[in-house]
């Protein structure tokens, strides 16, 4: 399997997963960690990616998701964005309605 489709795979089988570094007991950046925080405070379960660990991943996902940074967040196989846009979804509210859209989708 190639790292597209290893890619594509983890987005299809997860409703919500964030690609990061590290993982959320121990993010290895700042802008990971503040995702995860956002994340965890809204009470959402999300698989992760470790890209620090996955360097394969971790240099074809930004092609793949035409996004350059990381954390990216997936919902539903959609990027929803990476950490800016999750903290500004959580101020806003809008982020554990999103997900639970995608929760019950996969239910």
């Amino acid at each position: 399997m190639g790292v597209i489709e290893q890619i594509k795979e983890i987005i299809e089988t997860n409703p919500i997963v964030l690609f990061m570094k590290g993982d959320p007991q121990f993010p290895q950046c700042g802008f990971s960690s503040r995702a995860v925080q956002a994340l965890q405070a809204s009470g959402i379960e999300f698989a992760h990616v470790d890209i620090l660990s996955n360097p394969d991943i971790r240099s074809h996902l930004p092609q793949y998701s035409n996004w350059p940074t990381f954390p990216q967040l997936f919902v539903n196989g959609e990027l929803i964005g990476g950490c800016d846009i999750i903290i500004e979804l959580f101020e806003k509210g809008e982020l554990k309605k999103i997900t639970e859209t995608a929760t019950a989708k996969n239910t």
